[in-house]
Parts: C-alpha cells; sequence; structure tokens
C-alpha cells in the first residue's frame, strides 16, 4: 500500500502537536551521549531505546544515543530528517498505543564517515556501547566460537584503511580510546547469541590479539578497562512496512517514516559490569543480576527454539505469519510438547520460573493476530540461529541420557525448508550465511533423507560433532524428514506421537 507523506513530518516543531500520551518522555538534544549503539534496526528502536529513555526519564543521567548503522543508510536519513525521533506501537488484540521516543541524541552511517564512529568509541563520555547487529556479524564460528573473519574483517585486522565491519570499528574505536586514555567502558551485546556477553570478549580478545597497527600494549588495556556484560533481550518486532507507517500516520498526526510495531511485552535482563557507569535501566523495568546465562537459556530454547520451530513448519505448510502458523491442526500440541519433554528437561531455569509457563506464554505471544511476524523472517539465517536455539538443547539432553525427540523434528523441518520448497511445491528463500555449503550438501544427499541428514551433519561449522554422531539423533531427524517428505506438514503433525 502506499505510504501517506504529507507537509506534516514528524520533528521537535510538530511535538506540540501530537497526542500527550504519545509525546516522548525526553526531548532529543537536551541529554548529552554516553551511549553508542551499533545496529539501527527496528529492535533497537523498540527495546533497548525504549529501555533507555524511560531510564534516562525516571533517574536523570547524560544517557542519549548515537546510534550507528552498519549498512543501510535509509534509516539513518528517515531518523536525521526527524530531528532523531521516531515512533514505536504496541500491538495487541485490542488495539495499538503509538508513542515517539526520544532517546537518541544522534544517528551515524558507518560505510559513509567510519572515521566519526571511531571517534565516537573514543569519545571520554561514551561510557557503554551496546550492540544489535545479529548473529553473523561477530564472524564467530557458531560450534567453538573462533573468529573466522572473511575479507573484509581480514582486512580490518591487517590495519591501513578505514574499517568497514563491526568488529573492525570496536577495534578501531579501542585502539583510539586507549591512545586518548579516554577511560574504561563497557561493550553490551543484546543478540541472540549463547553467552553473549562471553563471545563478544572472545571476539574481540582475538581480533585485538591478530590485529595489526594498533597501539602496543593494546591487549592488557582492553584486559583492564573493557566488559562486556552478558544480556538477555526479548520483545517481537516485526518488519516494519508501509501498513507500519500508515497505522503511526493515523495515532500520531503526523508521518513516521521511521515508525516500528512490536508486542506490547518487553524484557530486558543484564549483567551489572558496567565499568564507566550506566543508565538506570532497573527503573525501566530491566532485571540487573550477577549472571544472565539462566535466562538467556530460557529464552533461547523455550522462546527462540518454538519461534524457529513454528516458522520452518509454517512456511513449509503455507503459512505467512507466525500466528497463522499456529492455527496449522495439532501445532500448538507439538510445540507444547517440544516446551515440555526436551527444552524444560535440558537446562536449569532462573529461581521462580517454570520453564512450561515461560513457554505457554511464548505460545500466547506468537498468537498475537496484530503481530505480523512473517514466517520466512524468522527463518533465515538457520545455520546461525539453530546451534544455540535447538542443537545445544538436543546436545545437553543426549549427555543427560534423553531423547530429543522433538528437537530432532525442529532440525528435519529446517532442512527440508532448506530444499527451497513448500509443501504445495512452492518455492521458498533460503537466506543464509552458509547457504552454498548447505545445498551442496542437500544436492549430494538428495537421494534420500537418510543421505541429506548424512551430508549435512558433516558441516562441523553447523552440527556440533556430539550431535552429528549420535545415531540415535540421527534415526529421529531421518525419521521427521522422511515424514514430511513424503506427507507434509499437516499430515506429519496429525500422526506425531
Amino acid at each position: 500500500m502506499a505510504v501517506t507523506v504529507g507537509a506534516s513530518r514528524l520533528g521537535l516543531g510538530m511535538l506540540r502537536r501530537l497526542p500527550a500520551e504519545a509525546r516522548p518522555l525526553i526531548r532529543p538534544g537536551t541529554v548529552p551521549t554516553g551511549v553508542v549503539h551499533l545496529g539501527l534496526g527496528a529492535f533497537h528502536r523498540a527495546h533497548q531505546a525504549v529501555f533507555t529513555e524511560a531510564a534516562v526519564g525516571a533517574a536523570g543521567g547524560d544517557w542519549g544515543i548515537v546510534a550507528v548503522a552498519p549498512r543501510s543508510a535509509a534509516v539513518v536519513e528517515a531518523i536525521a530528517a526527524q530531528d532523531n525521533l521516531f515512533s514505536v506501537s504496541a500491538l495487541s488484540p485490542a488495539g495499538s498505543a503509538t508513542r515517539v521516543v526520544g532517546a537518541l541524541s544522534g544517528v551515524r552511517h558507518a560505510p559513509s564517515d567510519p572515521d566519526a564512529v571511531v571517534a565516537l568509541l573514543a569519545d571520554p563520555a561514551v561510557r557503554v556501547v551496546t550492540l544489535t547487529v545479529t548473529e553473523k556479524a561477530y564472524q564467530l564460528d557458531p560450534v567453538t566460537g573462533q573468529l573466522s573473519p572473511d575479507s573484509a574483517l581480514a582486512a580490518d585486522l591487517a590495519g591501513g584503511g578505514p574499517p568497514t565491519t563491526v568488529p573492525g570499528l570496536l577495534l578501531r574505536g579501542l585502539a583510539a580510546r586507549a591512545a586518548a586514555d579516554a577511560g574504561p567502558v563497557a561493550l553490551v551485546s543484546c543478540d541472540n547469541l549463547p553467552a553473549n556477553g562471553r563471545r563478544l570478549r572472545g571476539m574481540l580478545d582475538q581480533a585485538v590479539e591478530r590485529a595489526g597497527g594498533v597501539p602496543a600494549g593494546l591487549v592488557d588495556w582492553v584486559a583492564g578497562n573493557v566488559t562486556c556484560p552478558g544480556t538477555m533481550v526479548d520483545r517481537i518486532v516485526p518488519a516494519s512496512t508501509p501498513e507500519t507507517i500508515e497505522a503511526a500516520r493515523r495515532a500520531l498526526g503526523v508521518t513516521d517514516l521511521a515508525a516500528v510495531a512490536a508486542e506490547p511485552y518487553a524484557q530486558w535482563v543484564i549483567e551489572d559490569d558496567f565499568p564507566g557507569g550506566r543508565p538506570g535501566w532497573e527503573f525501566a523495568g530491566a532485571v540487573l543480576t550477577d549472571d544472565a546465562g539462566p535466562w538467556e537459556r530460557l529464552k533461547l530454547r523455550a522462546l527462540n527454539g518454538v519461534h524457529s520451530a513454528t516458522a520452518y513448519l509454517g512456511a513449509l505448510a503455507g503459512r505467512e505469519t507466525i500466528a497463522d502458523a499456529l492455527e496449522i491442526p495439532h501445532l500448538r500440541d507439538v510445540l507444547r510438547r517440544l516446551i515440555a519433554e526436551d527444552v524444560a528437561a535440558s537446562f536449569t531455569p532462573p529461581d521462580g520460573v517454570r520453564v512450561v509457563d515461560y513457554g505457554e506464554q511464548a505460545l500466547a505471544r506468537f498468537g498475537n493476530p496484530a503481530i505480523h511476524h512473517r514466517t520466512l523472517q524468522v527463518a533465515i539465517d538457520g545455520s546461525q540461529k539453530l546451534p544455540q536455539r535447538v542443537l545445544h538443547t538436543i546436545a545437553d539432553l543426549r549427555a543427560a541420557g534423553r531423547s530429543a525427540r522433538w528437537g530432532a523434528l525442529v532440525v528435519a523441518s529446517w532442512l527440508r525448508f532448506a530444499l527451497g520448497y513448500a509443501d504445495d511445491g512452492r518455492p521458498l528463500p533460503f537466506q543464509d550465511p552458509l547457504a552454498g555449503p548447505i545445498r551442496a550438501a542437500l544436492d549430494a544427499g538428495v537421494q534420500s533423507p537418510a543421505g541429506a541428514v548424512d551430508a549435512v551433519f558433516a558441516l562441523r561449522d553447523v552440527i556440533p560433532v556430539e550431535v552429528a554422531e549420535d545415531d540415535e539423533v540421527r534415526a529421529d531427524v531421518i525419521a521427521w524428514l522422511t515424514a514430511l517428505e513424503r506427507h507434509g506438514v499437516e499430515a506429519t503433525l496429525a500422526g506425531a506421537r
């Protein structure tokens, strides 16, 4: 649909025209920068920016955010034209609530001006750097955690030119910070990675050790001045569409070309390790803890893993959104068994949390018909997501001598999805950084489900060795893949026992 763009564009001059309940808690330009965020996507705008604005509104502090887009310039241009303002609409079956957010003190486009981003990272006023850059940007092997640089990162590590990757930006920024004696800083991963703080630390330490052209003593400086607190973030934020922008225009009375929509629910669990201080996020409802690990495993396995399962099975069955997919007969029952029999048995949850109850809440959130989260959006980058969402669950269950039959169904649905066509024969896009090797493996084993499973299980940068060499897991995946290929999703789920 067409977006209505009139003369009234969101900006500081339009704030008085907004409904009172839609105005920002803080006015851009009144709060100095204390945070740099890498990854100016919809999730950041609907999550960390919202939490930080609420924290500053409640507790004060110089914690304005300069948000950096590592790739697309379009969102930077849209937000800059709106005086760093954008709106978030919380969508529920009962209706929507739209509010403008004023947390951003600036925006930058890294490819256009990487030196400006490096200077920001070296600024002593900046004491926190947060990241939502997706799993791919860390360039870590999802199984081993070792840095696997592509040609761009290899060039960044060699030095000599402006950085073009996220690790390269961090490396050059910290080197400049150390040279300027700008003080300590916390780097905070908000991506869905297992042990995301430790992963970020591992990436950073490996990059510093391999880098050329950095100051002597940088390894020691980073060790003594940089922390990487772990986090767990949670909010369902679909990709923005023209409908998102049009709905925001109707709610606000002005046009917002950076509008995002999200579910009402939001959670942020943060390890409290900030040597230069931090916003009062606890005043915005965040959980501050010594160990985010149990919360992270809870979310990755009982929410993200179930989300992936719904996406693959839903896409194969021809369902456009996650909410549509949950209407497939028997799918909710199968997902409940995945949660109760596999996920809940695979780890110890945070104190006071029942995994089955958390999973039931997740299913209710997935079923929100106002959130048009496309199955194909959730299904991308499976090779990067499945290890922490599903394969670690399987590995932990098998180490404890337990079956992982429902987890095997998720793996089989991913393999069936990777073949590139739905149950009715329509083509499905397979977007994955390892699409080439995975497709080649599937082509090599296409004569049978067993051949396909064996070929993909041989890819050690996707399937952990303890899973790949487990005969019971292999047999379960083959059985599910055979059923999905012969009968399709609906019949397979109907016969699941």
